[in-house]
């Protein structure tokens, strides 16, 4: 008996999986590894790396290697393995953060290979002047620009043409701030950065459009509310160059970001320019 109930809950999930796999589009499939221990581990991998329609992840606790099922279209390998790295999962492409690690069950505290490689690896480097090490870091800054600035700057000049009341313009420096979203690699993203765009993409992305479709100023200026607290959530997570203030309009109760400090109101334009103040400086 215990036998063929065994049998009809194997048939029940390889039929789930095959049901789930078939509602993904553009399919593509990777085979993976990634530690844990347990069936904790194994509905934890699953829960972080599944996407309703979009990806499915079958891990296997004995081998420890996941089955990837996604569609090619609408994410990517490196996407799902972030995810389930950031939930504490190490695996070849990212390491789980140590606090996500240290959250882990007792009996999901699977040893890290992976983590002990990496810092062998890096104590067999030749030694470096604390100059040098200084010196190569500066130069990988100054060379690497965040995957995010293109929107930040699209953003900062859609609001630079409702200060200035200039409906076409909005319409048009949206249309920017589309392209500059559409072409973004989101396997580029810090884990910071990926989770806090998966969560608001969509309602971006939408409010973007919205404003760019139309040359109807107030609507402009009601979806500039949501388009900005979107981008504020984004850049708080977002490492940057040079400071961006953060201001605040009383009347409309709404926000904006600049890069000046000097209060030019977007809700209002010149009809009450320096109306609000800086709440927050990002840095």
């Amino acid at each position: 008996m215990n036998s063929l109930k065994k049998t009809v809950i194997t048939i029940a999930l390889l039929l789930s999986v095959v049901v789930s796999n078939a509602q993904i589009k553009n399919v593509k499939t990777a085979t993976v590894k990634i530690f844990g221990n347990c069936d904790i581990c194994k509905a934890s991998i699953e829960k972080a790396g599944n996407l309703k329609k979009v990806a499915s992840v079958d891990w296997n606790k004995d081998t420890k290697m996941a089955t990837i099922t996604y569609d090619a279209k609408k994410t990517n390998e490196d996407e799902i393995l972030k995810r389930i790295a950031l939930v504490g999962y190490d695996n070849p492409k990212f390491l789980a953060p140590e606090d996500a690690y240290n959250k882990l069950s007792d009996c999901c505290l699977y040893d890290r290979e992976l983590k002990t490689a990496v810092k062998t690896d890096m104590e067999t480097l030749p030694n470096h002047s604390e100059h040098d090490i200084h010196s190569d870091i500066t130069d990988k800054k100054q060379k690497t620009a965040s995957p995010l600035k293109p929107i930040f700057d699209n953003y900062f000049l859609l609001k630079d043409a409702l200060v200035k009341t200039d409906a076409e313009m909005a319409s048009m420096k949206a249309k920017d701030l589309l392209t500059a979203i559409s072409t973004l690699k989101m396997e580029d993203l810090k884990m910071e950065e990926h989770m806090v765009w998966m969560k608001m993409m969509k309602e971006l992305t939408n409010d973007i459009k919205n404003i760019s479709e139309t040359q109807d100023i107030k609507r402009q200026r009601d979806l500039f509310k949501s388009v900005t607290q979107n981008t504020y959530e984004l850049m708080k997570v977002s490492k940057s160059e040079t400071p961006t203030y953060y201001q605040y309009c009383p009347m409309q109760d709404a926000y904006w970001l600049s890069k000046d400090n000097a209060v030019k109101n977007p809700y209002y334009g010149s009809m009450m320019l320096s109306c609000g103040k800086t709440v927050e400086t990002i840095k």
